[in-house]
């Protein structure tokens, strides 16, 4: 595993290890700054942090320059009125010293603002969509279709790690989800900062027989591991508790988030906050724990071997990211199914990442087209997932329905 594209897989096609693992990576972060229509956001109470890529507001402060009335801000569920409509948005709220903070991108988008990042100033910018033209399309990406027995099935292949260019969908993604009776994802990522999420990792992913990192990986990775660590300002055991596979996921964030890649502006979050808005229901193909337990999985050699992939490749990392997102806005299916052939080289990697999940998830997608209640569901998922000898498209066909790229 030689190349950036293998050490990309695990961000691409698996969901919520960024947003939750290893809070002890947190490195320090500049001071970010909020703009309303080019106005200046100031902060009496409190000011805007990056929590691990996701920038994170005064929650009333904010509300109140994009002249949005918060009503309730109770048990991670927030109620605002907006031009004289209600609206409920379900996210993680963090208390910091008496204030209540909430992701500036879930409100933004939430209450009607287009929402963007300028990296040079580090200022997240909010336009109201009615005071400025809405920048054009951000991308193709990819979707299928499928039609069964009067029920109607769109697939759309995701980047669980995206940033503003890839915004606003065509509008053939937004007609086929406003349609939809169910939307389907891998997990509903709004949760992956729960603590039960997070103790989940800390429970599998960290050491409890007294040994560390240290002791479970060659002392040629774990030296390499440590230079990395120091030349981005963090002590060089401060990941000795962890096992290989979350070391490996942890680590990739010190290049994506910079990047401006995160989570939470990846395609699967942006139609789970939709379906919140809609009251539709949000169905999950598969579980945290499976997900997580097939990284635990991994034998220590693959443990190993991925973990020195990502160390190799990681001045690399985000020009890689930088390609795959040029790959999903322009839904060039050829480099998809090339960038999904690079895992085959690896059986017991191929197997557990798409190969056995593709199984799976196909077979939950064979059960929406065979009901008898004539609906239609809006599935989003792992681009990579869907291409190739085993992906979700040829599974769909040999099981006798017609696929169409869309």
């Amino acid at each position: 595993m030689k190349n950036w594209k293998h050490m990309l897989l695990s961000l691409t096609i698996s969901v919520g290890l960024l947003a939750s693992a290893a809070p002890a990576l947190a490195a320090p972060q500049e001071e970010t700054s909020i703009k309303v229509n080019d106005q200046a956001v100031e902060y009496t109470a409190g000011s805007p942090i990056n929590n691990k890529g996701t920038t994170l507001v005064p929650l009333r402060s904010t509300l109140d320059a994009m002249d949005v009335k918060l009503k309730t801000a109770i048990d991670d569920t927030i109620t605002v009125v907006v031009d004289g409509k209600t609206i409920t948005l379900k996210n993680k709220l963090t208390r910091i010293n008496g204030v209540t903070y909430a992701p500036i991108r879930i409100i933004g988008d939430a209450t009607g603002y287009e929402v963007n990042w300028d990296a040079k100033t580090r200022t997240v910018l909010l336009v109201s969509k009615g005071t400025e033209t809405v920048a054009q399309t951000g991308g193709r990406g990819f979707m299928w279709e499928v039609e069964s027995n009067g029920n109607t099935v769109y697939l759309v292949g995701s980047m669980h790690l995206a940033d503003d260019s890839f915004y606003p969908f065509r509008e053939e993604f937004e007609e086929a989800f406003a349609e939809a009776d169910y939307l389907g994802v891998e997990l509903d990522v709004s949760k992956a900062t729960d603590e039960a999420q997070q103790q989940l990792i800390l429970d599998l992913g960290s050491y409890k027989d007294g040994s560390t990192l240290k002791d479970h990986i060659s002392s040629e990775t774990y030296a390499k591991l440590g230079e990395i660590l120091k030349k981005n300002g963090l002590e060089p055991d401060v990941l000795d508790e962890f096992k290989p596979w979350v070391v490996e996921n942890t680590l990739a964030s010190l290049k994506t988030t910079p990047a401006g890649y995160e989570a939470t502006a990846g395609v699967d979050l942006y139609f789970v906050q939709k379906a919140i808005e809609r009251k539709i229901p949000v169905i999950e193909l598969e579980s945290y724990e499976l997900q997580l337990n097939m990284f635990n999985n991994f034998s220590k050699e693959l443990q190993e071997e991925n973990l020195n992939a990502t160390l190799e490749n990681f001045d690399v990392l985000d020009d890689g990211m930088n390609q795959l997102a040029e790959m999903w806005k322009t839904g060039n299916d050829e480099q998809l199914l090339e960038f999904t052939n690079n895992y085959t080289d690896n059986e017991e990697y191929n197997k557990a990442m798409l190969v056995d999940r593709n199984i799976g998830m196909a077979d939950k997608i064979d059960g929406y087209l065979k009901s008898d209640k004539k609906e239609e569901y809006f599935i989003v998922i792992g681009a990579a997932h869907y291409l190739g000898e085993h992906g979700i498209v040829k599974l769909l066909e040999d099981k006798g329905y017609s696929v169409e790229r869309k």
